[in-house]
């Protein structure tokens, strides 16, 4: 029974097979849109944890100033080498703890030059931001003390500079400075800012210092939790001590102000977490569009089929299978917009994912919510006009014109 009133919707449906189309339209638009938002949301959250995981795990940074806005407060004073010593020796338990100051230079190798960011740090610096070196080596111990003309470049640095060629051995000037290259990082790509993360020169951190900055300040510390270890106590223990060496009294705020990946990559994965809901939530209202326009033409199909109707009610049909054809029917209808939609979101969402460089993540859930979103919207808006055409009193639809 129920398989030949499906047959039904679907001869019905192929007759007119244009204002079925148009019919279904707001169906394949909203279950499309709903989708293709989802999967690129949840392929941007997935990928802004993985830029962050490429930051480091467990890692704590450490930088003067209390960063609450535009800028950063240029009336706290910069960290100290004995700021760093002191947060090795009391603070625990740690992986690694690198200091860093920064510059910017033109970097020149025969007639290319790249200006480029130059990064002052030790050898906890690669472990602590989780840097792989892809060839070469990194600082040996003489060469971060007496402040040696040694770097590491990215692959961004590489491509303009050297062409793709071996960089290790070769020689870079940096504004008037010599440098040789000792060796090359493993590309990361973009963080989750937009910024290159690969266009980068690291130096030992006092050769950036003397040469470079010309003081002896450190710009930021960088800390890596060991494994097991809790980063918000190390947060708390870190704060004590800093306050301590800052000589701030109860009283006073903080000067420096600590950050933490997780709490980074929590706040960054929940705001593209709420805007794909909000986002997916706008879409779904195409839904409701589309089921309006099923109920509107199932209206009309139930006035032209009035006589069909009552030819069927005359020879001994149900009002119960009268309903169900014409509820069938626009289930059918709603259920084909779905699949449609469907299909067409897993391609756009395959197309957009893949030129926007993300990861392609099918979220089976949200496809099987749509889907049964959209039957459902046929169960809703279909049942008032199959109810009407249920009820109708054969005589009159028998005379109908």
């Amino acid at each position: 029974m129920f398989f030949n009133t499906v047959l039904l919707a679907l001869r019905d449906i192929r007759r007119n097979v244009m204002r079925s189309v148009l019919t279904i339209l707001g169906i394949i638009i909203g279950v499309a849109a709903v989708i293709t938002l989802v999967t690129i949301g949840n392929g941007s959250t997935a990928q802004i944890a993985n830029q962050i995981a490429s930051m480091g795990t467990n890692v704590i940074m450490v930088s003067p100033g209390q960063h609450r806005g535009p800028g950063s407060d240029d009336t706290a004073p910069s960290f100290t080498l004995q700021d760093v010593e002191a947060i090795r020796k009391e603070i625990s338990p740690l992986s690694g703890v690198a200091p860093t100051c920064s510059a910017s230079a033109t970097a020149v190798v025969g007639n290319r030059n790249w200006s480029s960011s130059i990064t002052g740090s030790s050898n906890d610096f690669f472990s602590v931001r989780n840097w792989i070196i892809e060839s070469g080596r990194i600082f040996e111990p003489i060469e971060q003390l007496a402040g040696r003309a040694v770097c590491i470049i990215g692959s961004t640095v590489q491509e303009n500079l050297f062409l793709k060629e071996d960089p290790i051995g070769r020689k870079i000037r940096l504004g008037k400075v010599s440098c040789q290259v000792v060796g090359l990082l493993k590309e990361k790509g973009q963080s989750s800012m937009g910024r290159d993360q690969d266009d980068l020169i690291i130096m030992p951190l006092l050769t950036v210092q003397r040469r470079f900055t010309g003081n002896r300040d450190v710009a930021m510390i960088q800390l890596a939790v060991a494994d097991g270890g809790s980063t918000e106590q190390v947060t708390k223990d870190l704060t004590e001590l800093l306050r301590k060496r800052r000589h701030l009294a109860e009283s006073e705020e903080d000067n420096f102000s600590i950050r933490d990946t997780k709490e980074l990559a929590a706040m960054l994965t929940g705001t593209t977490k709420t805007m794909t809901s909000l986002l997916g939530a706008v879409a779904a209202v195409s839904l409701l569009v589309g089921g309006i326009g099923i109920m509107n033409i199932m209206l009309v199909s139930v006035t032209e089929r009035t006589r069909e109707i009552g030819i069927r009610l005359a020879i001994g049909a149900f009002e119960h299978e009268v309903l169900l054809q014409f509820l069938t029917e626009s289930v059918v209808l709603s259920s084909l917009g779905g699949m449609i939609g469907i299909l067409i979101a897993l391609a756009s969402s395959f197309w957009i994912t893949k030129s926007m460089r993300i990861p392609f993540i099918i979220d089976l859930q949200i496809i099987c919510i749509a889907f049964i979103f959209s039957a459902a919207v046929g169960v809703i808006f279909g049942y008032f006009p199959a109810l009407k055409a249920a009820r109708l009193d054969p005589i009159d639809a028998l005379r109908h014109e």
